[in-house]
């Protein structure tokens, strides 16, 4: 009989559900550390979707361009850490909010402006760290650019 698992997913199921409650658990410290008021502008939630979206856009382009890492990374700090530190759960119940409460303009300021700048992050921190990998490794003519 073989020693290999018969679940060849196990291992990417229990670093994605480790990485998603360190991911959450970074979030909820966030939420607790810069609550929203009532009513209030749900500023937590757009600032940790768009820093989730920033370290995307750099986690996806270091993997991709500049180092290869254990097949285990991937699920476990993309899927897992930012898929449970962003929310989009949280972010369609700040909408509902502040739409019951009167505030119709305000959530629909707060729809576009998160998926902007959600947008703008990771697609900036993407081209800024690949800029930042041009300065320290070698041109494809071996010189430094």
């Amino acid at each position: 009989m073989s020693t290999k698992s018969h679940h060849p997913q196990t291992a990417v199921v229990a670093v994605v559900a480790l990485g998603g409650a360190a991911g959450a658990s970074a979030r909820y410290g966030a939420a607790l550390l810069w609550p929203t008021a009532t009513g209030g502008f749900p500023w937590t939630t757009l600032v940790v979707n768009v820093v989730g979206c920033a370290v995307i856009g750099v986690f996806m382009v270091v993997i991709s361009e500049a180092w290869t890492p254990h097949r285990l990374v991937r699920p476990f700090f993309g899927t897992g850490v930012l898929g449970g530190f962003t929310t989009f759960s949280t972010y369609a119940v700040d909408i509902e909010r502040l739409v019951d409460g009167g505030r119709a303009r305000t959530g629909l300021a707060y729809l576009g402006l998160t998926l902007l700048a959600a947008l703008a992050a990771v697609w900036s921190a993407a081209w800024l760290t690949r800029r930042a990998l041009e300065t320290v490794r070698p041109g494809r003519d071996g010189e430094r650019p």
